[in-house]
């Protein structure tokens, strides 16, 4: 198991290098990166959500995932509280995105690739559910927390997320025993599997765009990372113990939580008026630092 995260780690670390590389050659620039976010949001990931229920179905299964839910709804009400006590003493501009950098993880991009690596597709299974409450928040507390308004709209337009549609009908396809068609089933899994490589060439597309002579400075950054790749799984772990959670599923829960500061609180603080430098610095120092933290805490849960 050990082995398996650190190699895991070090195929990620290598593979978001070759986006770098990509992005710094101008292979691609800034408008196809964000096409290929859209298409791993919209395509490749429903895919492998989707493939990665083709389960009979199974009474252990279905509890265990009712169990992960409500363990990911407990987590991030904590997550949330945690942030305010936090990042009480920052500036509001700031405060968002630090608030920000602790709750929401990159889970979609680099945390179902690894959930994949290392668990496989029960990894991925678990992880869809655990993740329906994640984006439930992310797209309508995250959007509440940069504009200042309660909008019942950003609830709906969660539902309507890509992932949350495919998990709904993975979960369905799964309840009712639905075997999904050899042909179609290969058809999903193969456009899923291209999820991983294409997401860390992704993220490593965004590093690439930083500013290295900027990037470094400023102790808020480092405080950010700190809380979400320390704090945030080890509040994650501590609530899964006190549940005497099943160990598949904490380890599932906590390496979720391991994952570095999600890309989406560099697009909320762009598209409403947020601090974006502040959010790209936190989202590259905390991906390079997680390179670490990730095998390390995995490691000794």
């Amino acid at each position: 198991m050990k082995a398996n995260i650190i190699n895991q780690v070090i195929i990620l670390f290598l593979i978001m290098i070759v986006g770098i590389y990509a992005r710094k050659k101008q292979i691609f620039n800034a408008e196809t990166t964000k096409k290929m976010s859209d298409f791993l949001l919209d395509i490749t990931l429903p895919c492998l959500i989707v493939s990665s229920f083709n389960y009979k179905y199974s009474q252990d299964m279905m509890y265990k995932a009712k169990l992960i839910f409500l363990y990911s709804v407990i987590i991030h009400i904590v997550l949330i509280l945690a942030s305010i006590l936090f990042s009480y003493k920052c500036e509001e501009n700031k405060k968002k995105v630090l608030k920000a950098s602790i709750i929401f993880s990159n889970c979609g991009f680099m945390g179902y690739p690894v959930l994949e690596g290392l668990f496989g597709n029960i990894g991925v299974f678990y992880g869809s559910v655990f993740n329906i409450p994640f984006n439930l928040f992310m797209l309508s507390y995250g959007t509440m927390l940069f504009t200042g308004k309660k909008d019942i709209k950003t609830l709906k337009a969660a539902l309507k997320h890509p992932g949350i549609i495919a998990t709904v009908i993975g979960l369905l396809l799964f309840t009712f025993s639905i075997a999904i068609p050899v042909p179609a089933y290969k058809a999903l899994s193969s456009v899923g599997a291209i999820t991983t490589p294409l997401s860390m060439i992704i993220v490593g597309s965004m590093l690439a765009e930083i500013n290295l002579k900027e990037i470094f400075s400023g102790f808020l950054v480092y405080y950010a990372s700190l809380l979400r790749l320390i704090i945030a799984p080890l509040i994650t772990l501590i609530i899964m113990k006190l549940f005497h959670a099943d160990r598949q599923l904490l380890e599932i829960g906590v390496t979720i939580e391991t994952m570095p500061v999600a890309v989406i609180a560099s697009v909320l603080a762009e598209k409403y008026g947020g601090d974006t430098k502040l959010a790209s610095k936190c989202i590259f120092i905390s991906t390079i630092i997680s390179m670490i933290t990730i095998p390390i805490i995995l490691m000794n849960i």
